[in-house]
């Protein structure tokens, strides 16, 4: 099962949230889109309210669930907006719906898989939380994701967040992980791609590198570098993320 917020009224935007995060964090984006578009924000599979069965899953299983919750629901050739690992469920949305998508859209995310670098550190967080749990992994993640200048000023959502993901089970947390870690190339997808793109990347991103980010750029119809914002632009600088997306999406629908 899918649990899920709908907000406002329009054409259907569908924001994905990141791997611990749920929908809760996506709250005053969807307050102001929905004054424009009807604004659905689901809890990924494990993660808030919503369930997960398996033990082991991919990042298109995790894209087929969405697809069905999109059918069960009637939701129509959306835009759809992923952070981070919610990026990745986004591009494989794209890759199995194709033409029924109206736009897309990564925020702090990126259509490569992981370098082995990336895969090392997979295989660490799989054994950390193995060893420690969940509880003990969110206290160390959250703030990481946050450039350092901003942790202190948003430390009352740093630890609403890691409230939040330590909710989540210690099974669906190493089962994301190696879906990451093992997930495809879609940066040929992302090139192909004819509907149209957004890309809002942070400039102190550590998780998702600038370098990397600024390879999607000539392949991006909207392309915005967040400055001195790490992993978090929802928070970390929130009315510029917000204008950004709101441009693109009246952009894209008028």
């Amino acid at each position: 099962m899918i649990a899920f917020s709908k907000n406002g009224k329009g054409l259907p935007v569908i924001l994905i949230h990141g791997f611990c995060e749920t929908k809760e964090m996506w709250k005053t984006f969807s307050d102001h889109l929905s004054t424009s578009y009807t604004v659905y924000c689901p809890d990924l599979p494990g993660f808030g309210e919503s369930t997960l069965q398996e033990e082991k899953l991919n990042i298109e299983t995790v894209a087929v669930f969405l697809a069905e919750w999109m059918d069960e629901n009637g939701i129509k050739s959306p835009s759809i907006i992923g952070h981070s690992l919610g990026g990745y469920v986004t591009l494989a949305l794209a890759e199995l719906l194709g033409s029924d998508i109206k736009s897309i859209g990564l925020f702090h995310s990126t259509a490569f898989p992981d370098t082995d670098e990336k895969k090392k550190t997979r295989n660490k967080t799989i054994t950390f939380l193995k060893k420690h749990g969940v509880d003990k992994f969110m206290d160390s993640f959250v703030p990481a994701l946050f450039s350092a200048s901003h942790r202190e000023s948003h430390s009352q959502t740093i630890h609403t967040l890691i409230s939040a993901g330590k909710k989540t089970s210690t099974q669906a947390a190493i089962a994301y992980t190696a879906a990451m870690r093992d997930r495809k190339d879609r940066f040929q997808l992302w090139k192909s791609i004819s509907k149209p793109k957004l890309m809002i990347a942070g400039e102190l991103d550590s998780a998702v590198t600038l370098e990397s980010s600024r390879l999607h750029r000539d392949f991006s119809d909207n392309y915005y570098e967040l400055k001195g914002v790490g992993h978090m632009g929802m928070f970390e600088a929130e009315k510029d993320s917000l204008e950004m997306l709101k441009k693109f999406l009246d952009q894209v629908f008028e």
